[in-house]
């Protein structure tokens, strides 16, 4: 979508892009704003990016949520705790934004430990 990495390793840690809930493959929008589904497919996507530098869920420190409507946070903090719950719990900041790309309704970014 833009001039950027999707992730970058350095100094002993890795910070990955902002993920929407595009599909990679298809470069299609999931979800048609049901932030539920638009949320797994965010989280898919960071899962991917954290798989393919070598990294996983666990090795995460902080996160940072977009979220269009803060009315939608307790619907994505459910399905954000699946995949950092339950012991996996990083540093996070919640923020509301005006927009967000493409029309997504959530964006997720983080930062992990390089192992």
């Amino acid at each position: 979508m833009g001039p950027y990495n999707q992730a970058v390793k350095a100094g002993g840690m890795l910070f990955c892009s902002g993920q929407i809930p595009l599909d990679p493959a298809s470069g299609t929008m999931v979800g048609g704003g049901d932030v539920e589904a638009e949320t797994r497919q965010v989280l898919s996507n960071l899962k991917a990016v954290l798989t393919a530098a070598g990294c996983s869920p666990q090795q995460v420190v902080r996160t940072t949520v977009f979220l269009v409507d803060l009315a939608d946070f307790a619907k994505v903090n459910a399905i954000y705790a699946e995949t950092f719950g339950q012991g996996v719990e990083p540093a996070r900041a919640c923020v509301q934004v005006a927009a967000l790309p493409k029309g997504a309704k959530v964006e997720i970014d983080c930062i992990a430990v390089l192992a």
